[in-house]
C-alpha cells in the first residue's frame, strides 16, 4: 500500500461473488467513496461457483494482498475462502451477513442459499453473464476467438485493462484485453480485425511505476528491473501511443479517471463504431 501524499492511498480490494458481482461492487464503491484520497485497485471475480474457480481467485489474491469481500452462498466454498484468507492473514468479509442476520431474526425464518436469487433470469441477464464469461476468458491475452469481441483493450502493464474489461462485461459488452509487452509484437489477427472496437489505454509513467513497485514489494522482489525503470517505462508508453496513432485506434488516458468513467468513454466510442456497420 502506498501512502504518498501526491497520489493518495492505493490498495487492492478483491470482490468474490457467485453471481454477477453487481451488488458487491456497488456496496464497496459506496463505502470507498466515504474516504478521501483513497484509490482502490479493484479485482472482481464473478460467477465463482466451483472449487477450481475459487482457487484461481485465491492464487490472484496471494500475488496482490489486500482486503477480500465476498457474497458466496455455498458453505463449502465460503469455508475454504475464509480459511485461506486467514492463512494469508488477510481480512475477509461476507458483506451481506449482517443484513441477512437482522432480517432472519426479525422475520423468524432463515435466509435462502440460492445463488443469484436477486436476479430475474431474463434475456438481458443471460446476455450479461455470457459477456462476463467472455471477458474473463479473454483477460491478459488469453483466448483465441477475438473476432467475437465487441471491444479489445490494449495497453502496457498496469493500465487497468482487466478491471475495465470485467466492468464492460458486467455491462453486457464482450471485452478482451491484450498487454503491450516490450519487444513482443501483437498477435497478427489484431491488425486484421474489423468488427471489434480496438481501444488503447495509457496513463502517466509515475502512476505505472508506483503501482508496479507495489506489486514487486508484494512479491518480495527487490532486484533492479526495467519493469520499474523510469526511462524504460516512458519508452513503453511512447511506443504504445505511437502504435495507437499508427493504426488509428482511439486511446484513453486513465491516469485520473475511474473505471466507470473509462468504461463510459469506451461505450460512447462503441456506439459510434457500431453505427459504421
Amino acid at each position: 500500500m502506498s501512502r504518498l501524499s501526491d497520489i493518495g492511498i492505493h490498495f487492492h480490494i478483491h470482490m468474490i461473488s457467485d453471481s454477477t458481482g453487481e451488488t458487491l461492487m456497488e456496496m464497496i464503491r459506496a463505502s470507498v467513496s466515504q474516504f478521501q484520497n483513497v484509490h482502490p485497485i479493484e479485482h472482481l471475480f464473478a460467477l465463482v461457483r466451483s472449487p477450481s474457480q475459487l482457487d484461481r481467485a485465491l492464487e490472484h489474491i496471494r500475488v496482490y494482498p489486500g482486503i477480500v469481500v465476498f457474497t458466496v452462498a455455498s458453505q463449502d466454498l465460503r469455508r475454504r475462502l475464509e480459511e485461506c484468507c486467514a492463512q494469508m492473514n488477510m481480512p475477509a468479509l461476507a458483506v451481506l451477513d449482517p443484513i441477512q442476520a437482522t432480517m432472519s431474526n426479525y422475520l423468524g425464518t432463515p435466509a435462502s442459499s440460492k445463488v443469484g436469487a436477486q436476479h430475474v433470469l431474463d434475456a438481458e441477464y443471460y446476455s450479461r453473464i455470457e459477456a462476463m464469461d467472455y471477458s474473463m476468458a479473454h483477460d491478459d491475452g488469453q483466448g483465441d476467438d477475438l473476432t467475437n469481441a465487441d471491444v479489445i483493450l490494449l495497453g502496457v502493464s498496469r493500465t487497468s485493462k482487466t478491471p475495465t474489461s470485467i466492468y464492460l462485461g458486467y455491462r453486457g459488452v464482450r471485452a478482451a484485453n491484450i498487454p503491450l509487452v516490450p519487444r513482443l509484437p501483437l498477435p497478427d489477427i489484431v491488425h486484421r480485425l474489423q468488427k471489434p472496437l480496438i481501444v488503447g489505454l495509457t496513463t502517466s509513467p509515475e502512476r505505472i511505476i508506483q503501482i508496479r513497485r507495489n506489486r514487486l514489494l508484494n512479491l518480495k522482489e527487490n532486484r533492479p528491473t526495467e519493469y520499474v525503470d523510469e526511462k524504460a517505462v516512458k519508452e513503453e508508453i511512447i511506443h504504445a501511443k505511437r502504435l495507437f496513432a499508427r493504426y488509428g485506434w482511439p486511446s484513453i488516458d486513465v491516469t485520473r479517471i475511474s473505471i466507470e468513467e473509462t468504461a463510459a468513454k469506451i461505450l460512447k466510442l462503441l456506439d459510434k463504431h457500431r453505427a459504421q456497420f
